[in-house]
């Protein structure tokens, strides 16, 4: 008798020892570079980074701006994906609404960042209600557009099936459309939360009076390279501990149905 395939993982075969060497073989290259350059101030090396970081950590504003950031990243992302969310299903259902808000998506797809920001900036001020406005009006275009294919993509099969069984519209969409539409909400937070991060550290940089955009920003003019590093290295690996921690394995259970 045949044996049953033995599935292998994907790409999570290795677990994190996979992604441990990775950043081993990152720091490594790193390090070769810092020695090539022989100049710390304009590549300085991880042994120098690594304490710089800890001190700004303890003794420092470091961890009181990854706070501040982590708060515009968070209320931006809840913004972004709400909205985002809502009309994209509402344009993927709706053929009519679909084809009057095209073009307007297509607009602030193509419209820089910099621009919102600034703009926000002006119209509304120089504060929090502008900053988070910003981020999140730059990600919600992205957010429309996968959330639409996700709507478009519904199987009219179990839509049919829901109206034969009579099922009231809240379990309609807890038992039939939201299982359909999780792997594009959680295709939209990964890369959401990627590009709102990198948003907000424009937003501080320009803006704000605190944050670690706005840190990168001082230390810019000062031409300090191992406190820039060592302040956007920080938040990389705040990010990569949320990915690892939240997305990934809300992404794992989003498309698990499928798989069985």
């Amino acid at each position: 008798m045949a044996r049953p395939p033995v599935r292998s993982g994907g790409r999570r075969g290795g677990g994190p020892w996979v992604a441990l060497a990775s950043i081993a073989l990152l720091i490594a290259v790193w390090s070769v570079a810092a020695l090539v350059q022989r100049d710390p101030r304009i590549l300085p090396g991880p042994w120098i980074v690594g304490p710089l970081t800890w001190h700004e950590l303890v003794a420092g504003p470091l961890l009181t701006d990854i706070g501040a950031t982590l708060r515009r990243v968070a209320l931006s992302f809840l913004i972004a994906m709400g909205l985002g969310a809502g009309l994209g299903i509402a344009m993927g259902r709706s053929s009519r609404l679909d084809r009057w808000l095209d073009p307007w998506l297509i607009f602030f797809l193509n419209l820089p960042a910099l621009v919102l920001i600034v703009l926000a900036y002006l119209w509304i001020g120089l504060n929090e209600t502008a900053a988070v406005l910003a981020v999140a009006a730059n990600k919600i275009p992205t957010v429309v557009v996968t959330m639409r294919e996700g709507a478009r993509a519904l199987d009219p099969k179990l839509a049919d099936m829901a109206r034969v069984f009579r099922m009231t519209p809240l379990a309609r969409l807890r038992h039939v459309e939201a299982p359909q539409l999780a792997p594009y909400v959680a295709a939209a937070g990964r890369s959401g939360i990627a590009l709102i991060w990198k948003i907000v550290l424009v937003v501080e940089f320009l803006g704000r009076s605190n944050g670690v955009g706005f840190r990168i920003h001082m230390y810019f003019q000062l031409f300090d390279v191992a406190r820039v590093l060592a302040y956007a290295l920080s938040f990389v690996a705040v990010m990569l501990l949320i990915e690892a921690a939240v997305f990934r394995p809300w992404e794992r259970r989003a498309t698990r149905w499928r798989a069985g």
